[in-house]
Order: C-alpha cells, then structure tokens, then sequence
C-alpha cells in the first residue's frame, strides 16, 4: 500500500515537473518568437501624445482650440494624491507593489475563460494599460495579451512607477473627446484637476472601465454606482476617512459639457491665424500641442467687438422690428392648474436658440397693453414695458415702418421667441438679430500688428471674414490717396478748384454721366482742404481729370493697392475700387505713420508644446541684421502725407465725421465713404499709434436704407472702440522737415496781406508756398475743366 502510494505520488510530481517545465519552455518559446517583434521600451518616452493647437491673444488669453482630442498634459507631481489614490482604487490596487503583472488578476482571467470560452475580464494592471494605449492595438486575443505581458514587464524595468501612472492619465481616454483627467476636468467641471472635490475626483476614476457606460452626463445614475463603489475601495484601503466617504458619497452630480473654455471672443482672428500657421506647420499643426501667439490686444478686441455688436443692433432698430424669430403655443401650458408651470419648463422652449453675442433668446408667456413678460435663456423673468417697445414698428421695407406703437400688444403675442439684451442705461429691451453685416480691423501703423479684428456680427452664424476678404467699394473713403496724389502734383490744401457741375458724354454709352455730390448741390470755387472734409464728388473728379488716369494709379498704388484692383476710368475719383476693410487700414497706416509701407500681420510668435519659440515673426521683433525697411524702397513723400493728415483731421473738426468731436481729442484723422445708394458705409480713422477701419453693408450688395451714410453707418462702431482703445494722451505725427506755415485767404487761397481780415493758416511744402502779394495774379486760379480731352477715351 505505502509502495503504491509512493509510485502514485511520484508519478504525479513527475507530472507536475513535465507540466511545468512544458509550460515553461512553451512560455519560452512563445518569449523568444514574440519578443524580437515588440517594440523598443524606450520609443514610449519619446511617443508624441496628440495634443491640440491652441490659440493666445498677445496678453495670454485663451481664444481657441483647434483639433480632434482635447488634451493637456501633466507631470507626475502635478498629479493630486487623491487623484491617484482614486485611480489606484478604481483600477489596480497592488500597483505599487507588483513588477508589471498581476498573477492574482491573470489568474482570475484565466479562470473566466476556461468556464465561459471567452476573455471576460484582461486581469490588467496599469502597466498592461500602459503597454496596450501605447503600443497595441485593443483587440481582445491570447497574442496581443502575450504582447502586454511581456512589455508590462520591460516598461517597469524601464521606468518608474511615477513615470508609469504619469504616461497612463495623459494617455487614457474619458469620453467626450477628452484624453487624460486634466482634460477631462476642464470637460466634465470646468476646473482644473487641483479644484475638484473627491466625488468629481473619484467620478473621473470611473470612466477609464468604460466611458460611455459611466459618462456622468449621459448615465448619471450609472455613474453615481461606480463613483459610489470606488469610494468604498478607496475608505478599505485607507486613502480617506469613513466622514470623507459620506459626505462624497452624498454629493449631487454636477458634471455638465464644457467646451474648451475661450477668455476672449475673436474667433475671426484665431481662424485667420491657423490658416497662416497651417502654412507654416502643415503635417503636425492640430496634433501637436503648438500654441500660436496673435498679435490680438484682448481689450482692443473686447471693445471692437461690442461695438460691432451694439451698432449693427442699433442699425436694424433704426428700419423697424422684423418680428419674432419663432412661435410655439404655450396657452395649454400655461393654463392647466393641475400642473402648474416651472421656468425650467419654459426655458426648455428655448433650446435649440443660442446666445449670440449680447443678444439673449426669450419667450414672451404674458402681453398686456402695457408691457410684456418673457423668461430668457438664462431663467430670467423679466419685462418690458410699453415705452421700450415703440422702436419696433413692424418694418414694411429697408426705408418704410408700419403703425405707431401704442400697446406691446402692438408688438409681441404670447409664444413669441425674441432676442432682448441688457442695456447699461435701460434695463432688458428688445432687440432683433440684424441682418446687415460688419467688418471691423484695428491695426499698430508703426508695426503692421493687427490688435483687433471682427469680421462678422458672429463667427458660428457666418465664418466668411469681411475684414480680410470681402472686396467691396471704398467710396469717399478712398478719396485722401486721389487728394495725396494732388498734394504730389502742385495742388496745395489751399488750391481752388471749381465745384461745378460736368457732363461726360461716351459713344459706348446710352446715357451720359452726370456725376453729383451727395447733396445733389454744387458750390462753386472751393479749398482742396474744404472739398475733403467735405466730401465733394465734383472736386474728386475735376482732380483726376487734370492728372490724368495712368498717373492718379501710379501714385495711389503706392499705398499698397494692386493696378487690378484700380478701375482705369474716372470712377476712380468716387472710390469705386474695390478693397478689403484690411487692405483700406493698412493704406491708413500709411498715412498715421508718416508715409511707411507696412504689411500687416496676425502672428507674433509660436511655441511648441514644451514652450520653445520654433516660429517669430520678423516683423514683431525685426532682426538687426535684417533691414526689414529696405525690403520696399519708400517712394511717399512724408510732407504730402502730412498736410494731407492734417486735412483729414477737419474730417473730424468740421465735416462729415463731426461726431467724433465728442472724443475730443486733437490728434484724430479719418474720413467717411458711402457708395451709391448707401449700398457700402465706411469709416476709417487713425492717429500716430492706432488705426481702425469699418465697413457695414449687407453681404448680397443692396441698400442699407435712406441716410445711412458712413458717418452714421460705420462711424459710431469706429468712435466707440477708439473711446475705450486709445491711451487718455494724444499722439502727433512728426512734422517734417521742407514744410512752412503761413495765413492765406479763405475765399482765393492766395497768401493773406499783412492785416488781412478772416485769414486762416494753412500748411504748405516749402516749394509750394504760394508767392507774396507783389508776385501773385490778380485773380485766383481755378482749376475748371482740367483736360478732359486727355482722358475722355479712357472713360468707362
């Protein structure tokens, strides 16, 4: 008996060696075959995690993100030890203690598919995970989990375990485009990974098992389990108290979608800034963490675009309400007292209506004659009473508004989704989503860098940048460069010139052309300096028929416009070159600077995702080495940009920007433009240290409506940003030298007598100083017909 025992022990123990070491050189062999093909450990510390672009204004400000995972990276000491003890909990609680591999966890896997047929569970440690997210694929077979074993082992030789638990939370993914927990705080909280309390910390630690199933905001109750269950993990292993744990446990979800949170709204600009990065960087731009650098001033740009906003608002209340942008019954609702009504339900009626800049959607749930009661967005109850509601007078057409509003009856119905905004001085009124657009740009003359720009009323409704692509007719804001171009000729600002009416008469044409003045009235023997400020059609025209076509384009093309863009007839005179708002400024700039040619730009510099600068722009920080002035010889003269500075100064003193006197401010120069039929409205404007360019018009060119002029159009956005944009001391441009000051008449332009009554000063370039009395003709010289024979076949 013992005998048979003591073969029977033996053969078993031989068994068991022949298994094992089967088994080993099985394992073996299995080892040698797979492990020439796995990758080098060491490539993990150089793997590039997918990081997206991201976009600064020059002061830091965050203005967008651009790429298809959200992503920030952290170090290990970055880390919360809550953080760590949740995640720990949650997924691998012998982490500091096993070398890569849990056999505990094996074994329990091994155990699942021996009964069932099938892996049910990967018995994975961090490592493994760390070891698969890098560098496998997620397939669920017997080789790839070899492969995992087998590199889980060579990463913990490799790396320590800080370094592993770093690498794991960068790499994971948390559901909603988010890879990592910093990400994944910003999207679920809004916080940083340092700011969330234990129950968002332990929530997060749920989502790496499964995180759609666990998505707190798509299943909350699901997650609120495992959140719960990790709790409990993490109170038996010590990491926080049995008080910690109730009071985490207690805790309402509060996790809500953020998107990647903007500090300031130029999307415009950012969207112009990738496209020349995209240049620049054109493999890697979107997934390797780069962050560009704007040139954007995040005040300049905050200031721009509420006057945009506020303005194009004003603009479309000025031609009558446009009606509700919806309806939806509500009686039904409103009326059953078995259920009375919450505000969450109403303002759930207003979903699908986004905020757009200050205007905020609202339903209207009561009307009486006296006022109007609606909810916004945001949950607010408010009302508008009768007398702010007179403005909205239904509108008939661009130039005519129905009935007088007597009750808000008059206006608004029960149902009605709006838009209302908050004014500082009024309280919530009513106002409508304007159907005109605007282009706004705001450049440094002395640099090119462009601190504001707004090329629409909003981005998401209408991504087309006006301010850099939409070509539309200068009008009278482009007459200063025909003015300039008659500074260089021998006019002088005290030049007459005969405001009288011409006609044109062309053989290809049915009509003749009878160009007016905006007044439809003529004035006679005019000032050049008059004839600006005041805008005078006529006097434009008479200009360039005496220079002549070809030399009017030789001398405006060196502000920077291009001989296609500058039609080859008199029409030249009226602004009828099409130009970008950014093509406009940057000529200004010319002219606010002294008479430098200067290229715009929108970069500063950008960095890579360890905060190297791998792009500067040349621009903002010229290379001494590098004359950037000597890239384009400078042909403008800085005497006729003087004087024609000073001229455009009046435009603001005395013509048709009078408006602006309300800055009051001495160093401001710009002018007004209106195309036919107030199609196009302008302003631009500058001093030495800032220049900002405005256009409004519709995007389908037609009419902006009766007297919508540029001064009144266009103006009113440019003095708003300038009252908010410019520093409380007044710049002024170097006078040059060759220029000299003396009193002239008025009425002849001649230089005054000594004693003379009504004699102004006027500035001259030194060869152009009118003579003295005793030289002078008797009668003042007036530039009539110019010579219209030289340029009659060039008409048209």
């Amino acid at each position: 008996m013992k005998q048979a025992t003591f073969r029977a022990i033996k053969t078993f123990s031989y068994l068991i060696f022949s298994g094992i070491c089967s088994v080993t050189l099985l394992f073996s062999g299995i080892t040698l075959c797979l492990i020439p093909n796995l990758p080098p450990v060491e490539e993990i510390q150089d793997i590039q995690l997918q990081v997206p672009l991201k976009i600064f204004t020059q002061d830091g400000k965050l203005i967008s993100e651009y790429g298809e995972k959200h992503r920030s990276p952290i170090s290990y000491h970055e880390i919360p030890t809550n953080f760590i003890n949740a995640l720990i909990s949650a997924e691998d609680n012998r982490f500091w203690e096993h070398q890569g591999v849990d056999l505990v966890g094996l074994a329990r896997a091994a155990a699942q598919l021996a009964t069932t047929g099938s892996i049910q569970s990967g018995g994975s440690t961090i490592t493994m995970q760390v070891a698969k997210n890098y560098f496998l694929s997620r397939e669920k077979t017997f080789s790839r989990k070899f492969n995992e074993i087998l590199l889980a082992l060579q990463i913990e030789k490799a790396l320590s375990k800080e370094k592993i638990l770093e690498l794991y939370l960068n790499k994971i993914y948390l559901g909603h485009r988010s890879y990592g927990i910093a990400a994944a705080a910003r999207t679920y909280y809004g916080k940083s990974v340092h700011e969330l309390t234990l129950a968002q910390t332990a929530m997060i630690a749920g989502l790496p098992k499964a995180p759609s199933a666990f998505n707190p905001i798509r299943n909350p109750e699901r997650a609120t389990e495992r959140r719960n269950w990790i709790l409990d993990r993490m109170f038996a292993l010590g990491y926080i108290t049995e008080n910690q744990k109730i009071i985490a446990k207690q805790s309402q979800v509060s996790a809500k979608y953020h998107s990647p949170k903007s500090e300031i709204d130029a999307l415009y600009a950012a969207d112009m800034a990738r496209t020349e990065a995209l240049k620049i960087f054109p493999d890697d731009i979107y997934t390797s963490g780069y962050k560009i650098f704007t040139t954007i001033d995040s005040s300049h740009q905050a200031s721009a675009l509420k006057a945009v906003s506020t303005h194009l608002v004003n603009y479309s209340k000025r031609h009558g309400f446009l009606g509700p942008e919806s309806h939806t019954e509500i009686s039904d609702l409103l009326n059953d007292a078995s259920n009375p009504i919450e505000t969450k339900e109403l303002t759930t009626l207003l979903k699908d209506h986004r905020i757009i800049n200050h205007l905020i959607p609202a339903l209207v749930w009561e009307v009486s004659s006296k006022e109007a009661n609606l909810i916004t967005k945001t949950g607010e109850m408010i009302s508008i009473p009768v007398a702010k509601l007179t403005w909205a007078r239904k509108r008939v057409n661009i130039n005519k508004k129905g009935s007088r509003v007597r009750k808000a009856s008059d206006v608004l119905t029960q149902g009605d989704i709006v838009r209302v905004y908050l004014d500082p001085e009024n309280g919530w009124v009513l106002g409508q989503h304007p159907e005109a657009q605007a282009a706004f740009i705001a450049i440094n003359p002395n640099t090119g860098a462009i601190s504001a720009l707004q090329g629409g009323f909003e981005f998401y409704a209408s991504k087309f940048n006006r301010a850099t692509s939409a070509k539309r007719q200068a009008g009278s804001a482009f007459k200063p460069f025909i003015y300039y171009s008659a500074l260089q000729d021998g006019f002088t600002a005290a030049s007459i010139i005969n405001d009288a009416p011409v006609v044109f008469q062309d053989q290809q044409l049915e009509t003749s052309w009878r160009p007016e003045n905006a007044s439809g009235k003529f004035y006679g023997p005019t000032r050049l300096r008059q004839a600006l400020y005041q805008s005078r059609n006529l006097i434009s025209i008479r200009i360039v028929q005496t220079l002549g076509i070809k030399q009017t384009i030789e001398t405006v093309r060196q502000f920077g416009f291009s001989d296609e863009q500058l039609p080859k007839d008199l029409s030249l005179s009226l602004g009828s070159a099409a130009v970008t708002p950014l093509e406009l400024a940057s000529a200004y700039s010319t002219l606010a600077n002294g008479g430098k040619n200067i290229k715009s730009y929108i970069i500063d510099h950008i960095e890579d995702i360890n905060g190297n600068i791998v792009y500067q722009n040349e621009r903002a920080r010229p290379d001494p080495e590098k004359n950037l002035s000597k890239e384009k010889p400078n042909s403008i003269d800085p005497r006729s940009v003087y004087i024609i500075t000073d001229m455009m100064k009046d435009v603001i003193k005395l013509g048709t920007a009078r408006s602006a006197k309300s800055l009051n401010r001495n160093d401001l120069a710009g002018k007004t433009g209106t195309t036919n039929d107030q199609v196009d409205a302008w302003f631009s404007g500058f001093n030495s240290d800032l220049v900002a360019t405005v256009w409004v018009g519709f995007d389908n060119p037609t009419t902006l409506g009766r007297n919508e002029y540029g001064g009144r159009a266009a103006l009113p956005i440019w003095k708003d940003f300038m009252e908010e944009a410019l520093p409380p001391y007044e710049s002024s441009m170097q006078q040059p030298e060759g220029i000299v000051t003396i009193r002239v008449n008025p009425t002849t332009g001649h230089r005054a007598l000594p004693g003379e009554k009504d004699a102004i000063f006027e500035i001259f370039r030194s060869e152009h100083v009118p003579p003295p009395p005793e030289e002078r003709n008797a009668r003042p010289v007036l530039i009539d017909q110019g010579h219209p024979t030289d340029v009659l076949d060039e008409l048209f």
